[in-house]
């Protein structure tokens, strides 16, 4: 299935503005809005690209936009330009998730980089939103009984400790576990454990990590945030043990 083309959105009270016109120049596909009430009131959440946003809008002020943004769930980076230098402000909207705090006038070949940089982010974004989408699918499709059994497998716990805790036989353990794979659609051990991870099933607190393990081996996931990617590894070792 072809992809949309994403979009740039340009947000800037000037129709003249050279801003669009160099982002068009470059064969990137933009939509202009004039005021921001405009913006909010077309823009579509689920689509991919990123927003170019005048700082200094004369109806609502372009953190107040951000906000709105952050509060409708959308992906798209936000790409802050601004008359001046304001570090308050734009520290502000750094801490919020903005993609770059531009200083008018921006240099064209600067401008188009970052947008360019700021969509495969958003790309990169929406890619994990529907992944974990579908896997919380798939884990919605367990039973009560089974979701108690996923906890405790992807904690590294064998099945004889998982049916003292839970109270039960280990054989019946083994059917749940087997189930859990199915539904799950995990082959391996690992590969639960990084679904788990990636759908927030398995939070990797302080407890988890905590927990006595003789495993080594590791598994590496990618959670974006708003302005890269933070890697982190949980420790699988020898969990595939049954006994």
């Amino acid at each position: 299935m072809k992809q949309p083309t994403p979009t740039v959105f340009v947000v800037d009270d000037d129709p003249l503005a050279a801003t669009a016109r160099s982002l068009e120049f470059s064969g990137l596909a933009v939509q202009i809005f004039a005021s921001a009430c405009d913006f909010l009131e077309h823009i579509p959440v689920d689509v991919t690209g990123c927003v170019v946003l005048d700082l200094a809008l004369p109806d609502i002020h372009g953190l107040r936009v951000q906000e709105a943004l952050i509060k409708r769930s959308s992906l798209m980076p936000v790409i802050f330009l601004a008359g001046h230098a304001d570090v308050a402000t734009s520290v502000t909207a750094m801490k919020r998730g903005a993609a770059e705090f531009l200083v008018k006038p921006v240099s064209t070949s600067k401008l188009v980089n970052s947008v360019r940089e700021a969509i495969e982010h958003c790309a990169a974004l929406r890619r994990e939103r529907h992944e974990r989408e579908d896997i919380l699918g798939r884990y919605a499709r367990l039973t009560a009984r089974e979701r108690d059994v996923l906890r405790h497998v992807v904690s590294g716990q064998l099945n004889k400790q998982i049916a003292a805790d839970l109270g039960t036989l280990e054989c019946t353990i083994k059917a749940h576990r087997g189930q859990v794979m199915r539904k799950m659609q995990a082959r391996t051990l690992a590969t639960l454990i990084l679904l788990a991870v990636r759908a927030g099933i398995l939070e990797l607190d302080g407890r988890n990590k905590g927990a006595t393990h003789e495993r080594s081996t590791k598994v590496e996931y990618r959670s974006w945030s708003a302005r890269s990617a933070v890697n982190a590894t949980a420790d699988l070792g020898h969990y595939g043990a049954t006994t």
